[in-house]
């Protein structure tokens, strides 16, 4: 998956992703673009106890660390595939923005219009914003 300057790649396995971060590394070298390796991470979603084992991975002669819960685009991601903390964390934000732009929201000298924009172009973009990388999975009903 890439957006903008960020990339994220997937494989079965560990060297599989290491391999095809390397031929990444060569072709953006290719056509002048270079890396972060202070911002590359890895992060390994596995059911398998082996998993679990720490592996260090060096890409272009840089280590990359391995992190439980990345973020990316602003969502933190889970090797559970669960998005629950994801949604609090976001309307605990939301929240936040409200009680910034509350005063506004209760003025009567901002017409109704421009408070329904500040709620649609502010806090719900809190709230919303890197909401295309949640997981949609089917299962039991959980309360947020």
């Amino acid at each position: 998956m890439v957006y903008a300057d960020d990339d994220n790649m997937l494989g079965r396995s560990v060297h599989t992703v290491k391999k095809n971060a390397e031929a990444l590394v060569v072709a953006s070298k290719e056509i002048g673009l270079e890396g972060n390796a202070d911002k590359t991470k890895y992060m390994v979603m596995s059911q398998d106890q082996n998993s679990r084992r720490s592996r260090s991975i060096t890409i272009d002669n840089s280590s990359v660390e391995r992190v439980k819960q990345p973020k990316y685009l602003g969502t933190t991601l889970l090797n559970q595939n669960s998005i629950q903390e994801e949604i609090r964390s976001r309307l605990k934000s939301g929240n936040a923005c409200y009680n910034l732009v509350q005063n506004h929201l209760s003025s009567s000298l901002l017409s109704k219009n421009i408070k329904i924009n500040i709620n649609g172009n502010i806090i719900f973009s809190v709230v919303l914003c890197g909401c295309e990388t949640w997981l949609v999975t089917m299962g039991k009903h959980h309360n947020v």
